[in-house]
């Protein structure tokens, strides 16, 4: 059975992410190139957090604590092509849901292009509720995903 484990990213994961991302989509197809993709590993009021599955580097996740609106935002979530499909999306997922226990909502972007990621993040409760025509690309859009946190087992919006 594979181990997952996830923690803060050392300065030399962070180099690692910014690898991943360069050559992964959907930055390739949004002209992300690996300069871009440091600078954005390396903002301060971002958090980075690397997936490990059996002790060995294969993902990551990075977040805003307040990007959306004042609430949580999953910027970027990225698997190694040799993880793929062995849960390590869905670990990232749910990590960053745990990170954020107590908010009422969790955001993060999807390509339009992106479908097999969409596909994840619906399956785990995220629901679309904007869309940004051409905002990278022509002819893509940025679809603005939302999930409502739950608080102590309840939904939040049971407790007002």
């Amino acid at each position: 059975m594979d181990q997952i484990a996830i923690a803060t990213a050392t300065d030399q994961e962070r180099e690692w992410c910014a690898q991943l991302m360069a050559s992964s989509e959907p930055w390739t197809t949004l002209g992300r190139g690996l300069e871009q993709c440091r600078a954005a590993c390396r903002r301060d009021q971002y958090l980075l957090f690397v997936v490990r599955l059996d002790g060995r580097p294969c993902g990551f996740v990075l977040m805003h604590p307040r990007g959306m609106a004042g609430s949580p935002y999953i910027a970027s979530i990225a698997v190694a092509p040799e993880a793929r499909g062995r849960g390590v999306g869905s670990a990232l997922l749910e990590f960053a849901e745990r990170q954020f226990e107590g908010g009422r909502h969790l955001f993060l972007c999807v390509s339009s292009f992106n479908t097999r990621a969409r596909a994840l993040y619906e399956r785990h409760g995220y629901r679309a509720v904007g869309e940004l025509k051409d905002y990278f690309i022509a002819g893509a859009s940025e679809i603005i995903m939302q999930k409502r946190l739950e608080t102590g087992g309840r939904r939040l919006e049971e407790e007002t």
